[in-house]
């Protein structure tokens, strides 16, 4: 990812996919237009768990939250806007994202990106970058902040 550096970040424990699906659903009522949470971390990390429980928070309700593994970008409209649910993974080239409309949602719409280093760099200066590591039984969250994501930080 990017070479910036970050002011603010911690590490949260997530003793199950219950835990991550809850700090999920805490990052998707923190977000809104313009937002960008980068999530990363090897396959089974629990990216999607993640990103389903922030996709309910937008929502406001529970969603049917396929990943976008094979379609690349799910999108879904809450009372906040739209919110991107992309997943680059299948990504060849970083080039090839901006094809999808990514630049434009990046200044529209909320973004939840898993696999972001297929982007080679290409991120957003504000963002907060999400990776999980399996720890024990469940896995921990480091939450790394940029940018206008630092005052946020402290609220999750």
């Amino acid at each position: 990812m990017s070479t910036q550096t970050a002011s603010d970040s911690r590490v949260i424990a997530l003793p199950d996919a219950a835990a991550t699906h809850g700090l999920g659903r805490r990052l998707g009522d923190r977000i809104g237009p313009g937002d960008v949470i980068c999530l990363s971390g090897n396959l089974g990390a629990g990216k999607t768990t993640l990103a389903r429980g922030a996709i309910e928070a937008w929502m406001g309700r529970p969603e049917e939250a396929p990943s976008p593994t094979y379609t690349l970008v799910q999108t879904y409209d809450g009372a906040r806007g739209e919110l991107w649910h992309v997943d680059l993974y299948r990504l060849k080239q970083p080039d090839d994202a901006w094809e999808l409309g990514l630049e434009d949602a990046f200044a529209s719409a909320a973004c939840l990106i898993e696999w972001p280093e297929r982007l080679g760099g290409q991120l957003p200066r504000d963002r907060l970058d999400v990776e999980l590591k399996p720890e024990g039984e469940g896995r921990s969250a480091s939450l790394t902040a940029y940018g206008a994501w630092r005052a946020k930080l402290g609220s999750i």
